[in-house]
């Protein structure tokens, strides 16, 4: 059973503010709360049904849980569809330094939450585990970013950056590649494995600021030769195409 007053302090954190105040953030269904349960994230409290609670017997014993009704999930679920378990966790300080041997994905302005779940999942595919997003980029811990990267949320480090700043300041060392029309065919380019790729906004690409820093333009081609095509590809399935052409 839950009481009114907690359900209504757990819809608060369907909003960023509320978030960003108390450090907390919500992971939804069985596989996401499963990895988030297996990782270094601190859990909050969870909450499940009758059903969810058997069906997860190995891995649930020993946890502390609140068993919820059907109707009171729906309640505090952000999705449509409302899942049997939920989680309340606390978010992950950003402190940790990259180093400077690892691949980093850098993400310039991405701002639809699914885009973004997506390039975590495949970047944790690829054994990326460091992605540096603009300040502008959609929040890594929106409920529809978390419930899109199906758990890998739990393995890749988010790091928020003034992007120009940082690029430049790594460029000193490594090569800082960018995703444009014009580019080197990511067939043909020669990755190395401390590169750092940028991927631009679904809509506008690169921006101009952060174009200024990158030293290596590739670019992924289109099959269409003579005749017209798609003007540019998905965020996420662009960010797949060249983390598969690179590692």
């Amino acid at each position: 059973m839950i009481s009114k007053n907690r359900i209504s302090q757990i819809r608060k954190l369907h909003a960023k503010k509320f978030r960003d105040e108390e450090g907390l953030f919500l992971v939804e269904g069985y596989k996401c709360v499963e990895m988030l349960c297996a990782s270094d994230f601190v859990v909050e409290e969870i909450f499940a049904t009758e059903n969810a609670i058997r069906e997860n017997e190995t891995w649930l014993k020993n946890k502390e849980i609140t068993t919820v009704t059907a109707e009171e999930m729906s309640r505090i679920s952000t999705m449509q569809t409302p899942p049997e378990l939920l989680a309340i966790a606390h978010q992950r300080p950003d402190q940790e330094e990259i180093p400077d041997s690892n691949p980093v994905l850098s993400l310039d302005h991405i701002s639809d939450p699914g885009n973004l779940g997506t390039i975590i999942r495949t970047a944790d595919w690829f054994g990326i585990q460091h992605i540096v997003c603009s300040p502008d980029c959609v929040e890594f811990y929106n409920p529809k970013v978390i419930q899109a990267t199906m758990g890998s949320f739990t393995h890749v480090h988010i790091h928020k950056r003034s992007l120009p700043e940082f690029l430049q300041q790594e460029s000193a060392h490594r090569r800082i590649l960018g995703t444009f029309l014009n580019g080197e065919n990511i067939r043909d380019f020669s990755f190395r494995p401390n590169d750092i790729v940028v991927i631009g906004n679904e809509s506008n690409g690169i921006s101009d600021e952060v174009a200024k820093v990158v030293t290596n333009r590739i670019t992924i081609p289109s099959a269409a030769q003579g005749r017209e095509t798609a003007e540019s590809l998905n965020a996420g399935i662009a960010a797949a195409l060249v983390m598969f052409s690179w590692r």
